[in-house]
């Protein structure tokens, strides 16, 4: 569905003009660091029903910002389109949807996922193996489709342009005390901007694989459940719930189990190192190309958020603490 009943048409004709209002500055400039009350009442009271904060998440920008142009075409790039957009033109489209064919990638681990968990309570190891088997391929698969980036993002407009209406107002240098929302709170809010970190998919493989981050890590992974659906952060609890897989391969699992759960996580370790190498392009070396071409060159949001991921996170080293967990979670093998 790209369009909301008649009564929203308001809404719909500017979110469809977005790009053009913003680059145009017909849109009321956040000087104030002050949300209008025509936006942030409705915007609190849509995120209260939904139970998310009123921001723009990665469930907005991501999971619910696409449609097919062919309804029966493959779900593949050259066959989707975003519904909604915002500056940074084939850049941000190329953003947004290689972001959903990882969310795509990522299915047959989460089933994998849930076929393992049965098989551990039902003590069944050739079921269990098949799943880690499937779980480990899935997660190259993802490996693989984030490499489309390259493809179809380019960095600069990346750094300069998108990544400023995905950096939030919490622990954002450029609004160190938030946004207000007019009508709704007498002092500023602070929510965390769009990030990977809100999806579900890693969240889950670090539950179900038993990796545990650092305690600064663990608490900004922690916090980045609360922007997601109810529904996705209640399926990561019910896995930290459920019989724990690390321990069934260390107390009972057969030989093949545990080199397939080690594969696993050898995948994971591949995947986020690659994510360092995607950051390192899009965020550290296209810093420094911009500011070798002088300050002028990147509004002031850009320059305040050089070195933070669009979340929050001090990007680097928190990519590189929860790489580093994930490697120190593989087992040794038995003799």
């Amino acid at each position: 569905m790209k369009e909301l009943p008649e009564y929203y048409q308001p809404w719909m004709e500017i979110a469809n003009k977005l790009p053009y209002l913003i680059e145009s500055h017909q849109l009321r400039a956040c000087v104030n660091k002050v949300l209008p009350r025509s936006l942030a009442i409705p915007m609190v009271e849509v995120s209260k029903i939904l139970g998310l904060p009123p921001i723009l998440a990665h469930s907005d920008l991501v999971l619910t910002n696409w449609t097919k142009k062919d309804p029966k075409g493959p779900l593949e790039i050259s066959n989707l389109e975003t519904i909604v957009s915002l500056p940074g033109g084939e850049s941000l489209r190329g953003f947004v949807l290689v972001t959903v064919l990882v969310e795509k990638a990522a299915v047959p681990g989460i089933k994998a996922l849930a076929q393992a968990i049965s098989a551990i309570l039902q003590s069944n190891e050739d079921t269990l193996l098949k799943a880690l088997q499937r779980l480990r391929l899935s997660i190259q698969d993802i490996t693989r489709t984030l490499g489309q980036m390259h493809d179809y993002v380019d960095p600069d407009i990346f750094y300069a342009v998108i990544r400023i209406f995905l950096s939030g107002w919490s622990d954002n240098p450029a609004m160190p005390k938030g946004l207000m929302y007019e009508g709704v709170s007498t002092e500023p809010l602070k929510c965390s901007g769009g990030s990977a970190a809100q999806s579900t998919v890693l969240h889950a493989f670090d539950e179900f694989l038993g990796v545990c981050h650092s305690e600064e890590s663990a608490d900004f992974l922690c916090r980045m459940r609360d922007y997601m659906p109810p529904s996705h952060k209640a399926f990561i609890e019910e896995i930290h719930s459920a019989p724990s897989l690390r321990d069934h391969i260390l107390d009972r699992g057969q030989a093949c189990c545990l080199e397939a759960y080690n594969l696993c996580l050898e995948a994971l370790v591949e995947l986020r190192s690659y994510h360092i190498i995607i950051v390192t392009k899009y965020l550290i070396t296209a810093a420094a190309r911009a500011r070798s071409r002088g300050a002028s060159h990147l509004p002031e949001p850009s320059q305040a958020l050089e070195n933070r991921g669009t979340g929050g996170s001090v990007v680097l080293s928190f990519l590189k603490s929860v790489r580093d967990q994930t490697q120190k979670a593989i087992l040794p093998l038995r003799d």
